[in-house]
């Protein structure tokens, strides 16, 4: 516990420095506490670790954590009390401080919701800051002046070319630099589509059965629109395509979102066949295409035809979605359009850009994702696990990939699940949420995102929604 306590705070930055005395350890030590209390990462009433604990998880003298608390204690940063450990102050609520830049979530949380479950998310708490830092700081060294002047709407070459032979490399992209928009988001870049298939001639663009509204949004809102393909047990079917009358079709076939599956090597064909016969376009969204458990990574379906798979991609699952960094992948038939499109409201701070360049060009993009991964699998295989023993009748599907799992229930309980999860104190999703241009839900389940909660709340969460089951069972 001590250990996921601390990483989840960065409480280990400065504290190995080798300059630091025993009392410079202490002092940093302080410090770090009290900027995590004031900047809200320790909210009022979250007890601490132990001394000795504390101790043991940094690698100092107990001494030093034990007088750190004693000096917060005094400034009315933190209280203790024998047996009751050492907590937050709750006065620390109402001190005078600079204010919390708190990222507002994909999903919002409704209020006396305490563990977020909704899909979407990563973990922000495993931000590596410390090798971000590190890398900025070399990108910035090397970075020529002209850097800092008004930029190409296509974001910064360097960028560009680490992209290009990542993502070749990982995810079997076809990526010339040439080829390559940075853009803010996947959203974003989807919006910035929607206006250069317009600007093309297109007027309707096929969805997924299932898929997020937000998604939908962008594209009317662009004068486009939406015809429903869809969905069976082998996933989303592109069959209806030529029928549609669409010039274009927004598909997750890595991993679909929300049921999880991968888009078989039957329909994948079948949807280029489409592209190639009717000059269509396809805007391949690969939100999570880093994370897979049990099976190698399934290839980019834009690998099949560069020239027409529109490939959009995005930091904010493998990094954090507050650094709103994303990628498109263009046919060469679009770049020219879509640069002509561009404007400075699209583009991303050079400084982001450079960074994200140095960190996958050194390698530390790889090694995070790998540990992230890590990570990620064992929290599924923590929450598969508790489902199955504590709640068997339940069917647990798409666990091979992602961020997320989906949970059958029976027909017209799911409103009752989500209700139940709520008064647990968890927020998940339901599937019909997501249904567009059926009459009704093909399937009956909700959705749980395991990436969200910081390691030490994690296992609550799972606990919570294991009751929720519970209770909804009994009430069959």
């Amino acid at each position: 516990m001590a250990e996921s306590w601390a990483t989840s705070l960065d409480l280990h930055l400065e504290l190995r420095d080798p300059r630091h005395d025993g009392r410079g350890l202490g002092a940093a030590l302080t410090r770090e506490l009290r900027d995590a209390v004031r900047s809200g990462r320790l909210a009022p009433g979250t007890r601490l670790p132990s001394s000795r604990a504390l101790a043991a998880d940094l690698g100092v003298a107990r001494n030093t954590v034990a007088d750190a608390y004693a000096e917060l204690v005094a400034e009315g940063w933190l209280t203790a009390r024998q047996g009751s450990g050492t907590v937050v102050a709750e006065r620390a609520r109402s001190r005078r401080t600079r204010p919390r830049a708190v990222p507002e979530p994909t999903h919002p949380l409704l209020p006396g919701t305490t563990y977020n479950l909704m899909p979407g998310s990563s973990d922000v708490s495993a931000f590596p800051r410390t090798a971000w830092v590190a890398a900025t700081r070399r990108a910035l060294t090397a970075a020529p002046s002209e850097a800092f002047g008004y930029q190409a709407t296509s974001g910064r070459p360097e960028l560009r070319w680490a992209l290009a032979d990542y993502l070749a490399r990982v995810r079997g992209v076809y990526a010339d630099p040439s080829r390559i928009l940075v853009c803010a988001g996947i959203m974003q870049g989807l919006w910035r589509m929607a206006e250069v298939l317009r600007a093309q001639g297109a007027r309707r663009v096929a969805v997924e059965a299932y898929g997020l509204a937000e998604h939908r949004s962008r594209l009317t809102d662009a004068g486009l629109r939406v015809s429903s393909l869809p969905h069976d047990e082998a996933g989303v079917d592109p069959a209806p395509l030529p029928e549609l009358g669409v010039q274009a079709a927004l598909l997750t076939p890595s991993h679909h979102f929300a049921t999880g599956g991968t888009l078989s090597p039957e329909r994948r064909a079948q949807a280029i066949d489409w592209a190639r016969a009717e000059g269509g376009v396809i805007l391949e969204d690969d939100y999570d295409g880093e994370f897979r458990y049990d099976r190698q990574p399934v290839g980019a379906l834009q690998g099949l035809d560069p020239e027409h798979v529109v490939y959009l991609g995005t930091a904010s699952k493998s990094l954090a979605p507050g650094l709103r960094l994303g990628w498109m992948v263009l046919p060469e038939r679009l770049v020219a359009t879509a640069n002509e499109l561009g404007s400075s409201r699209w583009q991303v701070s050079t400084v982001d850009q450079l960074t994200l360049a140095e960190f996958i060009s050194s390698g530390d993009y790889d090694r995070h994702v790998r540990a992230m991964r890590t990570r990620y699998r064992r929290r599924r295989d923590h929450l598969v696990a508790a489902l199955a023993q504590a709640v068997p009748h339940v069917r647990v599907s798409g666990i091979a990939a992602g961020l997320h799992v989906l949970l059958e229930v029976p027909a017209g309980t799911e409103e009752q699940v989500i209700a139940r999860a709520r008064r647990e104190g968890l927020g998940v999703a339901g599937l019909a949420s997501l249904t567009f241009g059926t009459p009704k839900p093909v399937r009956h389940a909700i959705i749980v995102g395991y990436g969200t909660p910081p390691d030490h709340l994690f296992p609550g969460a799972v606990a919570a929604l294991c009751r929720a089951l519970n209770n909804q069972r009994g009430n069959n």
